[in-house]
């Protein structure tokens, strides 16, 4: 993809990232780097100690060195972009950034991070004030710790982390799992249409709290209909289809029908054209379905999902 950033945010707060450790947050907490959305601001709304910021923003440096973040990526996995938003930053944003990314297994602590190999993806840049700077990052390596480091100090609104995904699955070892899930590896890889709301929410973690963190497209007037593709965490048999239109009250889509393959080109039916209902967790048992890599859903003629989840069995030669 020529775009990074139509590719998921792995360090994003909702699919699990978390800030765990900071050199300093004396004006503003580290834990608003990953939180979802746009950054907010509104002028002349002070605290204890200063204007308000939605992002992180550390004390003036009077000592050398530079302040720093550590980011537990939610879902690991290959980086193939960062952002870095200084927005509302305005003379207060770090003169400069580089940012540092390191695999580290199991659950390790902050002090037990200091010591790891880190490896820089993003070298020293120059940063302006209330923009967005956009960095490619090459290379094949996976990754489930970055660091941030803001030369020498100031404020940063949202760090985000584009990649894909590189779960360990063998945790799942004989067991079944939700083979579209972004957390698992899963990456929506093809719409017809996603006006109103991107379609790889249909595959975040959890449940969607409103009808913005699901999948919406426009009003079809073609006589068509609306679709997505999903490429499934890995070869696998689905077992248990679920179809969700939670908050999608009077724009839930009047049916859905499911198609696999494993070649790319001979599809299979999964599930023929079945009726839905608004605002519904619709579950569907799948008999008799081959091994797949990829499900096409297609929804009748418009509307939204919530959440796609397709369980089953990892495919084992």
């Amino acid at each position: 993809m020529n775009d990074f950033t139509t590719l998921p945010d792995l360090a994003l707060r909702t699919h699990g990232g978390s800030v765990v450790a900071a050199s300093d947050e004396s004006f503003a907490e580290r834990e608003n780097l990953i939180r979802p959305g746009p950054p907010g601001f509104q002028a002349h709304t002070f605290g204890a100690k200063g204007q308000v910021y939605d992002g992180w923003e550390t004390r003036r440096r009077r000592e050398p060195g530079h302040d720093w973040a550590v980011v537990r990526l939610g879902v690991p996995g290959v980086v193939r972009g960062v952002v870095i938003d200084t927005a509302w930053f305005r003379a207060n944003h770090p003169a400069h950034a580089s940012v540092e990314a390191a695999e580290v297994t199991g659950h390790p602590t902050a002090a037990e991070l200091a010591g790891a190999e880190w490896e820089e993806i993003v070298p020293r840049a120059a940063l302006t004030g209330d923009a967005e700077h956009r960095f490619t990052v090459t290379g094949e390596r996976r990754r489930t710790h970055v660091r941030l480091n803001i030369f020498p100090d100031g404020g940063v609104a949202r760090l985000r982390v584009h990649g894909e995904a590189r779960p360990d699955l063998t945790v799942y070892d004989g067991l079944g799992l939700d083979l579209a899930a972004l957390e698992n590896g899963g990456l929506v890889t093809g719409c017809s249409d996603g006006f109103y709301s991107p379609p790889g929410n249909v595959i975040a973690p959890g449940l969607a709290r409103h009808q913005a963190e699901g999948w919406e497209t426009a009003r079809r007037r073609d006589g068509g209909n609306d679709w997505l593709v999903i490429r499934l965490a890995g070869p696998g048999v689905i077992r248990l289809a679920e179809i969700d239109t939670t908050n999608l009250l009077f724009n839930a889509p009047a049916a859905v029908s499911l198609r696999g393959t494993a070649d790319g080109r001979t599809w299979t039916e999964l599930l023929p054209r079945t009726p839905l209902l608004p605002d519904t967790r619709h579950r569907f048992r799948l008999a008799d379905a081959p091994v797949t890599t990829h499900v096409r859903v297609d929804v009748f003629p418009d509307g939204g999902l919530a959440r796609v989840r397709l369980h089953g069995l990892l495919h084992r030669p």
